[in-house]
């Protein structure tokens, strides 16, 4: 307990005088000290509402009989930072936060921790944070937005993005645009299709480090409130019995989360940071184990990008859990690890029912008897790259056709828009992998710009970069090894025929050997000599995709 080292004791007074000078009374100095890390900002919609969070959590602590105190964690809105050099610095976050809250936790000595976070990288870098430092943790994030309306149908932010590319091919007016502007976004909360941020709040619960609801309940609703209570209380719990987030997310428990990825049909994203969570729990992470997950794990929902349902109707759908308990009848899940509620995933779910099987399918209907995220292997990516296999259009599946070679993103959506992107065609899109962008860029102008001009059926997408959530269609990411790391994609060029077959998980370069070994030798692979600061440092330390985008490797 931090009294036994920083309170207790004559050696300690002047540590008692500064928290004297932070007003905290003799009662609370003894009391348990509990860190409550807060997201909240006035830049990233997902955040704005986070200080409510916050307040009602340290209710909770305090009813509980802790003594709650607030330190700070950064965030980066995806949406806004993307198609710009801002997006260079969304993922390297990740690790920012992770090495800012270990700071501040160790530097302090709390005794628990309740982490409240919302966005993309946001809740990765602290469930990597929570493994790393291991006190008692509990995880309640901001909430989903609702989804917008437009022409009376539910919307999200993944189509004001395919607006930009619909635009630009003529197909809408500005009196279309801008009521899509006005409309999609309507209230606060991370965006309300399956994207990133949900996809890692809900794989929270999963883990068992966030209560039931934690990812679905939508950020408007009291209920919100009431979970930031029940969690700040919860952390007590914790702490009493010294439940630890080592002891809950246990190799099962990254399994149980990677079932639960390809049942929800999560973002790609999540194949950078269920390892990265895996390598700071000491837990072995290899791609293999998607493609193994996914042969034996149906897909049971269809959430935007994928479809038309969105978070609120998951969340009236019974949430995360009901689609759990449906996984269970096939015996899908290891339920007898431990959560944060302080009981085993199997007594979690005792009650948990499907409310509605179009917005969940029943294990015996789903939209496909194989997960929602495949990996693929072949001449082009030996260590492996990533499509959201839910959102690709049958007829995309299987494809084969013609490179089209782009060094940058910016080069990439520069020919969409001046047509020079084709029906049939294969866009490459290299040197944006982890070190070589730096930083892994989203490529979701691109891709949104295709399905906007109405090719989203007809053209694919590769790239050593990687994909928002709200992409769909043929985009494959996290090619590895990475253009700048001289990965074969790096000899591609125009006119070269790609084949991809997402059901035999294969790519393939139709190149020859010969003809490689000769690209080899006159090639010069493109390293920028330009960065500095983060991206430097990130660029010089940073793993390939395929190991999760790690800077520090879990060493025991």
């Amino acid at each position: 307990m931090v009294k036994d080292t920083i309170v207790d004791g004559f050696q300690n007074a002047p540590h008692r005088s500064l928290y004297h000078a932070l007003g905290l009374t003799v009662e609370e100095q003894a009391r348990p000290l509990i860190g409550i890390v807060s997201s909240y900002n006035e830049i990233v919609p997902g955040h704005m509402n986070i200080d409510k969070i916050v307040d009602a959590v340290k209710i909770g602590v305090a009813m509980a009989g802790g003594t709650p105190i607030v330190f700070p964690a950064i965030a980066v809105c995806d949406g806004i930072a993307m198609g710009h050099t801002g997006m260079k610095y969304s993922l390297i976050t990740r690790d920012m936060i992770a090495d800012s809250t270990e700071a501040m936790t160790l530097a302090h000595g709390f005794d628990g921790l309740v982490m409240v976070p919302n966005c993309d990288k946001n809740v990765p870098g602290l469930l990597m944070a929570a493994a790393r430092v291991n006190i008692p943790t509990i995880f309640v994030s901001g909430g989903p937005m609702l989804a917008g309306r437009v022409d009376g149908e539910k919307t999200s932010l993944s189509r004001m993005f395919e607006a930009v590319g619909s635009y630009a091919a003529g197909k809408m007016t500005d009196e279309e645009m801008r009521i899509c502007e006005e409309k999609t976004c309507p209230t606060c909360g991370s965006c309300s299709g399956m994207y990133t941020a949900n996809s890692m709040n809900c794989l929270t619960e999963v883990l068992g480090m966030g209560l039931r609801g934690n990812g679905t309940i939508p950020a408007v609703y009291s209920s919100r409130i009431e979970l930031a209570k029940h969690a700040g209380m919860q952390i007590m719990d914790l702490v009493r019995k010294d439940i630890k987030p080592r002891d809950i997310m246990t190799a099962a428990a990254i399994k149980n989360a990677l079932t639960a990825d390809m049942a929800l049909g999560c973002s790609t994203n999540s194949m950078l940071h269920l390892p990265a969570i895996a390598n700071e729990c000491g837990v072995e992470f290899n791609l293999n184990m998607a493609n193994e997950v996914s042969e034996k794990t149906p897909n049971l929902c269809h959430l935007a990008p994928a479809g038309r349902t969105y978070m609120e109707d998951l969340n009236e759908a019974g949430g995360v859990y009901a689609v759990l308990k449906e996984l269970t009848k096939l015996g899908l899940l290891d339920t007898s690890v431990m959560t944060c509620t302080g009981k085993t995933l199997e007594e979690n779910l005792q009650n948990a029912v499907n409310m509605d099987p179009a917005t969940i399918r029943p294990i015996d209907n789903p939209y496909s008897t194989t997960g929602g995220i495949a990996v693929l292997r072949g001449n082009l990516a030996p260590d492996g790259c990533v499509v959201k296999r839910s959102a690709v259009a049958p007829e995309m599946l299987v494809h084969e056709g013609p490179a089209k070679v782009f060094d940058s993103e910016e080069e990439a959506i520069a020919a969409i828009y001046t047509g020079k992107i084709v029906s049939g065609d294969i866009v490459v899109i290299r040197y944006e992998g982890p070190a070589g962008g730096p930083g892994m860029r989203e490529m979701l102008s691109p891709t949104s710009a295709i399905a906007g001009i109405g090719l989203d059926k007809e053209v694919a997408l590769i790239t050593d970069g990687r994909f928002s959530g709200a992409t769909r269609g043929a985009c494959i990411g996290h090619i590895s090894p990475e253009a700048v790391s001289g990965g074969i994609i790096a000899y591609v060029q125009d006119g070269d025929i790609i084949s991809i077959n997402i059901p035999e998980y294969s790519i393939e370069l139709k190149v020859s050997d010969e003809e490689l070994a000769k690209r080899k030798e006159t090639t010069v692979i493109k390293k920028k000599t330009n960065i500095k600061g983060a991206l430097k440092r990130y660029a010089d330390a940073v793993s390939s995709a395929d190991k999760g985008a790690i800077i520090n490797k879990f060493e025991g």
